[in-house]
């Protein structure tokens, strides 16, 4: 049966391991955001030995790119809904294994690598719902920091303040288990089944 859990970052292995596919999960805590650019710069400054401005050990990582606006000489979230995390599947493994990443947060899911990531290293895929981005920006209203506005404001990495940001609904399981593998599965055995009614 999946339970409503309300967790703070950074997380510990043992809260991640305490999280089931279909969980529910309310968030607070410092939250980064990192879409494309992001991701392909924090693999640059890897490979150059370059440290991050950011300890994303333990942490939270949004797929999305927020809409912001200036206010009272610093900035606050206006919007902010998830953007679809299969095209961030190539740095998976080195988001969640080298930086410690515990929770993935975006739509529509990943591959195997990250399922594969998440179980070794002890981490998790939440889905943030689409469509409610004004929703969410009440909830991640609140920018401490941002890193590397060259590449755009979406693009940028944003590390917010969550207050009960949620529900998000545990995709991806440190136990290898996953929602989308799950509706996968009962889909084509239904379809199945239909042909083999007719």
């Amino acid at each position: 049966m999946p339970k409503e859990v309300r967790l703070k970052t950074p997380l510990s292995d043992e809260e991640v391991r305490g999280l089931e596919v279909g969980d529910v999960v309310y968030l607070n805590g410092t939250v980064f955001t990192a879409r494309d650019l992001a991701h392909r710069r924090i693999i640059k400054y890897l490979e150059n030995g370059e440290g991050l401005e950011e300890d994303l050990e333990g942490g939270a990582l949004f797929h999305a790119g927020p809409v912001v606006r200036r206010r009272n000489g610093g900035w606050e979230v206006t919007a902010i809904g998830p953007t679809s995390s299969i095209r961030m599947e190539p740095f998976s493994e080195v988001i969640v294994g080298r930086l410690g990443v515990k929770a993935i947060i975006g739509k529509g899911g990943m591959g195997d690598g990250t399922l594969s990531a998440l179980r070794r290293y002890c981490g998790v895929y939440l889905i943030s719902p689409p469509g409610c981005a004004v929703i969410q920006g009440k909830a991640l209203r609140r920018v401490l920091r941002v890193h590397w506005l060259d590449l755009g404001m979406p693009e940028a990495m944003w590390v917010l303040e969550a207050k009960d940001w949620g529900p998000l609904i545990v995709g991806m399981d440190s136990k290898g288990e996953s929602i989308f593998r799950r509706v996968r599965e009962r889909a084509l055995k239904r379809i199945s089944e239909l042909f083999h009614e007719g």
